[in-house]
């Protein structure tokens, strides 16, 4: 028997603790998206989309329960899968994802209420940003998206907590590379300054203004701090 094992009924409370929470369990994207949307793909994240060709509907237009499937760009060079919790507007919805964040050092964390904002030109969800933590910001890095995998039901809360806290039940802590999946991290430079490095030099089609971008900064941060509703 395995001493740091957690039990389901903790981990369950620990993952529904607070908004825009972050719980480090050594957890791969994969495992996560697939406990929480029932969508049954194995492999790594960048072969969902081909796989889900024919067995799963695939679309351009988020739905509450749906994986939003990332193309490999950047440091993400197997890809990455999300699943997709609540629709904001057009362009913004919140995700819940693992292994996305770099948080003292470590990567596995499991985040929830993720911010994420469509920056393509037509508002088709092939480019978008995504809410850095160690940054308390939308990061700098524009990802390119496949697109959505509808499940043939959406799960259900209360199916997807407990999926999930079977897998993470079987997980052993781990401590990942300390390599940032996002932006690459320094003492001797501030979160602006890495936002601004990684950012691309010549963005082209649609883009946010800093305007904009500084007041999306503001809600999400409020929201954050609001009480979650069990």
């Amino acid at each position: 028997m395995r001493k740091f094992q957690l039990a389901p009924a903790l981990i369950l409370l620990a993952l529904s603790a607070s908004p825009a929470s972050a719980l480090y369990e050594g957890l791969q994207c994969v495992p996560f998206a697939r406990a929480m949307t029932g969508v049954t793909i194995f492999g790594d994240a960048h072969t969902w989309w081909r796989q889900a060709e024919g067995k799963y509907e695939r679309g351009s237009k988020p739905r509450v329960g749906a994986v939003m499937a990332f193309i490999p760009h950047g440091n993400m060079r197997l890809g990455h899968v999300a699943a997709v919790r609540k629709i904001i507007d057009r362009r913004t919805l919140l995700i819940s994802h693992a292994n996305w964040s770099t948080i003292d050092g470590m990567r596995g964390h499991i985040e929830e209420d993720v911010r994420v904002i469509d920056v393509s030109e037509d508002n088709d969800w092939s480019r978008v940003r995504v809410w850095y933590t160690p940054n308390s910001a939308l990061g700098g890095n524009e990802w390119p998206l496949h697109g959505f995998i509808y499940p043939e039901k959406p799960r259900k809360e209360k199916e997807g907590r407990a999926a999930l806290a079977a897998v993470l039940a079987k997980t052993p802590p781990s401590r990942p590379s300390a390599r940032p999946a996002i932006l690459e991290t320094g003492t001797s430079k501030t979160a602006s300054d890495r936002i601004a490095a990684a950012a691309p030099a010549k963005p082209s089609g649609f883009t946010l203004s800093n305007g904009l971008l500084a007041e999306l900064n503001k809600v999400a941060k409020k929201e954050a701090k609001r009480p979650r509703k069990s």
